[in-house]
């Protein structure tokens, strides 16, 4: 092969000489030399030079070629600086896009090593390049990888701030453009005065966006007190269906007036309704006990601590107890899940009077009607059939606090007809619930129109409300209100927070939490700026 064809199939020895190209199962070895009588660009002081002193061999790792590593022996010159006035008597040339001075691998190789660190970090970018003939341990690619210097950073517009969970109990806090949806910086700990002290050494900010923290709202007032705080729309409506899911717990016993009327004697008082399927069950007589007695030991004024240690139980379970106003609302409740034969009991029955009592047919009658549940719940459905007892049909169960807030906070033309069926005989029947609801739509219509006019009527009727969950969220909401109605009116939002959020969670699995803030650092910000570089190329479509 000529030089004129190698230099076509690698670029970078387009400078360059090439004496030899040796090709055998350990790899490709690459003889080359640099030209004579081209003068060299002094490393000191940039002034041109074709004095040469010596020459000498670098040898340069290079990406594989041909599923082989290569490596190239490159002869270098050595070269005078023929300006009297350099620090630097000789220096050595440098072959553009081939050569970098004291590396030992070519550029090329260089930008592969740093951006498999950046995608996959230590070990798994390690194990990459060992796919690719590139031999390289963890601890190396780590290291160039912490060489890559960060972007400069440009002080935003728009600034999101959002905090995420570094390790354990413990917080950090990341910085979005908001604008570019590109990651600035991230650090460890929630403190107001670390980003103050960021806000007043990067001025310009005009709109922040956060979420309710009183942390970051008093970070903001004092870093760049004159920026626009955005009060996140999605972080307003979850506080908002919580209050709704404790009201919805409060009132538990009024739950069961969602199920449809069994037959003409319609739906059961309340109260027996309560009696029978709440207080008598296991869980309800455990958590009564518990409330009753965790309520009776903070009352004479002691603390959780010293309640837990004496109850035996969990510092934030006793907390939890003592929160709460009734046994009701703590009370756990067992999972609901529809059994998967409730569509094919019908025709059990029909195959039943048809004289087919043998679970073992019924159970491959169902398997090709499409049944993939077990045989043994086919034999404990027909065993009331032997026993001249009707078949057991599934029994539909109240919701639970956490459904019926989810019933009130869905929009109206997004309810299917279950909802639609159950939501107006719970709200007739328990006046709390249709007051939360009342007051969920009107602040669904505000974030809709995006009209902030009718926020503060709202937030007063939320104080009337009598409801203590509403009344608290009135407090909180009453105090960073300027922020509120910037949420509401305005499109700014944190939604590019929580994106880099789950970004960062990403990052963190993909190191297996063991990586420390620096390291987190450069990939959260290095893999955005990666991913906009290759997503910004045009692609080349195959002919």
């Amino acid at each position: 092969m000529c030089s004129v064809e190698l230099a076509n199939l690698l670029p970078q020895l387009a400078n360059v000489l090439v004496v030899s190209v040796d090709v055998s199962d350990a790899g490709v070895v690459v003889r080359a030399r640099t030209k004579s009588g081209v003068p060299a660009e002094c490393t000191g002081c940039g002034r041109l030079s074709e004095w040469c002193h010596s020459r000498y061999v670098r040898r340069l790792a290079d990406v594989s070629l041909g599923d082989r590593p290569m490596r190239i022996d490159l002869s270098v010159r050595r070269l005078y600086c023929e300006n009297v006035m350099c620090p630097k008597v000789t220096f050595v040339e440098q072959v553009a896009g081939l050569t970098v001075r004291y590396q030992r691998r070519t550029p090329q190789l260089q930008r592969l090593v740093e951006d498999v660190g950046v995608v996959l970090a230590g070990r798994g970018g390690a194990r990459m390049l060992r796919i690719l003939n590139i031999r390289l341990s963890r601890c190396t690619v780590l290291s160039q990888l912490m060489r890559m210097p960060l972007p400069p950073l440009e002080t935003p517009r728009v600034l999101g701030v959002d905090d995420f969970a570094l390790y354990g109990d413990t917080y950090g806090t990341l910085l979005v453009d908001a604008t570019t949806r590109l990651p600035l910086t991230l650090w460890e700990g929630r403190d107001a005065e670390q980003l103050s002290r960021w806000l007043r050494e990067h001025p310009g900010v005009e709109v922040a966006c956060r979420d309710g923290s009183l942390t970051y709202r008093q970070g903001i007032a004092g870093g760049a007190p004159d920026a626009v705080q955005v009060s996140d729309r999605f972080h307003l409506w979850q506080g908002l269906s919580r209050r709704v899911q404790d009201i919805a717990s409060a009132h538990r016993s009024c739950l069961s007036a969602a199920l449809p009327p069994a037959g003409e004697s319609g739906p059961a008082p309340a109260e027996e309704t309560a009696g029978n399927t709440a207080e008598d069950s296991r869980a309800a007589r455990h958590a009564r006990r518990l409330f009753e007695a965790v309520q009776a030991l903070t009352s004479t004024g002691r603390s959780h601590s010293s309640v837990a240690r004496e109850l035996g139980l969990d510092r934030r379970t006793v907390s939890k107890y003592a929160r709460a106003r009734t046994w009701q609302e703590v009370v756990r409740r067992p999972p609901r899940k529809p059994s998967t034969l409730a569509p094919y009991l019908d025709y059990l029955q029909q195959r039943w009077d048809e004289g087919q009592h043998s679970a073992k047919i019924l159970h491959e009658e169902l398997q090709t009607k499409g049944y993939l549940g077990h045989y043994q719940r086919v034999k404990m459905a027909v065993a009331p059939l032997r026993r001249g007892l009707p078949l057991d049909e599934p029994r539909e169960r109240p919701p639970s606090p956490r459904e019926a807030a989810r019933w009130i906070t869905t929009h109206p033309h997004r309810r299917n007809l279950h909802i639609n069926d159950r939501l107006p005989r719970l709200l007739g029947h328990c006046p709390e619930l249709r007051q939360a609801h009342d007051l969920v739509r009107r602040f669904a219509a505000m974030l809709d129109n995006r009209d902030a006019t009718p926020f503060q009527d709202w937030l007063d009727d939320l104080t009337d409300s009598g409801l203590a969950p509403l009344v608290g969220l009135a407090g909180a909401l009453r105090e960073d209100r300027h922020a509120v109605a910037q949420g509401i009116s305005t499109s700014h939002n944190s939604g590019v927070n929580e994106g880099r959020i789950t970004d960062v969670k990403l990052q963190k699995r993909l190191m297996a939490g063991r990586a420390g803030v620096p390291l987190l650092r450069h990939r959260v910000v290095l893999i955005a700026h990666l991913r906009r570089r290759y997503a910004d190329r045009p692609t080349v479509s195959p002919r």
